[in-house]
């Protein structure tokens, strides 16, 4: 197995109280591992956990071990900015900037340094086109983002985020806002993506999981209860809990 990820005893807590409790994960490396679990079972807490998200919401503190390709990512010395660009964040709402289709896409780039107009018009023609959006947007670069369809500003986040040359893109609910068109697309588009990256994605859609996703995890009340492959989990798991969830019996 490839890891990407290895987390080992993972605690989080909001002042008193813990939000995830005794975590053990790997990432494997060029997959698509999907967080399955009711609402408020601590999903997106964890996907955040993988990016240093969590840093930004005071009282928060997290112990274990965190390792991201076999280095600490919690340790005192390691470049937060660095994590964030190589783990890129997709939200549940799509949040184009304000400013045109191509500046979208150009603006991590140029922060990073990156001047020359050729090089810029080459990874943005190229992060729209591994979003699949490019023949959509091609001639109507200098048009604002604004104007895209919820979809199309999904797929544009999604660009934007790849710019940046991540090597893990991690989804929160990427679909929940769209409808089952642009929903289909963006899937078709995450499993065309594990070529080359790796993919973690909240869902409350077991179904999506199911289509999209090599690895599952299933999370209750902070809990992991269940993690393993898609096809296995799905047909036959190996705790009472998943079973009940994922049969609609509860969640």
């Amino acid at each position: 197995m490839d890891a990407i990820f290895e987390l080992k005893n993972i605690n989080l807590y909001y002042g008193q109280t813990q939000a995830i409790k005794g975590i053990d994960m790997t990432i494997e490396r060029n997959k698509v591992t999907a967080f399955i679990g009711p609402s408020g079972c601590g999903k997106s807490t964890f996907i955040r956990i993988l990016n240093r998200m969590n840093d930004l919401i005071p009282e928060c503190k997290i112990d274990g071990n965190i390792e991201f390709e076999g280095q600490n990512a919690y340790a005192k010395d390691y470049d937060v900015i660095e994590l964030r660009t190589k783990v890129g964040m997709v939200f549940q709402k799509p949040n184009p900037f304000p400013m045109s289709i191509y500046d979208n896409i150009a603006y991590g780039p140029r922060c990073q340094g990156v001047k020359n107009k050729a090089q810029l018009d080459e990874i943005v023609e190229q992060s729209l086109r591994r979003s699949a959006l490019w023949d959509e947007v091609k001639d109507r670069m200098k048009e604002s983002a604004m104007g895209l369809s919820g979809g199309q500003q999904q797929r544009l986040c999604i660009a934007r985020t790849i710019a940046m040359e991540p090597e893990v893109i991690l989804m929160d609910e990427p679909t929940s806002a769209l409808d089952p068109i642009a929903t289909q697309k963006i899937e078709d588009l995450i499993v065309e993506l594990k070529e080359l990256y790796t993919i973690v994605i909240v869902t409350h859609n077991m179904q999506q999981a199911a289509r999209i996703s090599d690895n599952t995890a299933f999370f209750m009340l902070g809990e992991l209860i269940e993690f393993g492959a898609t096809d296995k989990l799905f047909a036959t798991p190996q705790n009472p809990k998943t079973e009940e969830y994922i049969t609609g019996r509860f969640g």
